[in-house]
């Protein structure tokens, strides 16, 4: 595993930006999960965590790759169900709807955040180049 930044560094601002907002999604996820739901941090790093994800996901029609319809592709399907998502999350927890609320997050986490991160990790792609190398 060799680790380098430079293909990071060497690509469009979108893409840096996207990168960045989805790092701190994920970290903020990790402390989420280490404090009491409901919580005073909880919810403050939970506001934190809509901002990034809300930045992945409107970054990414900033990166296109020649997919069917002007260049997006099915991946930009996903950041359209977290813009809708984070939006119908918020109003369940308003609602008092707790167990409606967790299950989209917790759905993003898992598709926004795991699955689709999953797919950077694939040669030819970016993060692929930065964290395996080539």
């Amino acid at each position: 595993m060799a680790l380098t930044l430079a293909p990071l560094v060497n690509t469009t601002l979108a893409i840096q930006i996207h990168t960045a907002a989805a790092m701190i999604a994920i970290v903020v996820t990790l402390l989420i999960f280490t404090r009491p739901r409901g919580s005073r941090a909880h919810r403050r790093l939970g506001w934190v965590w809509v901002g990034a994800m809300l930045t992945v996901a409107l970054t990414s029609f900033g990166i296109r790759h020649g997919g069917p319809l002007w260049g997006y592709g099915w991946i930009h399907l996903l950041s359209l169900w977290v813009i809708a998502g984070i939006g119908y999350a918020l109003i369940q927890i308003r609602r008092g709807q707790i167990a409606r609320h967790r299950g989209m997050m917790l759905g993003m986490v898992w598709g926004g955040l795991v699955i689709a991160g999953a797919f950077t990790l694939a040669p030819g792609r970016i993060m692929h180049a930065v964290l395996i190398g080539g």
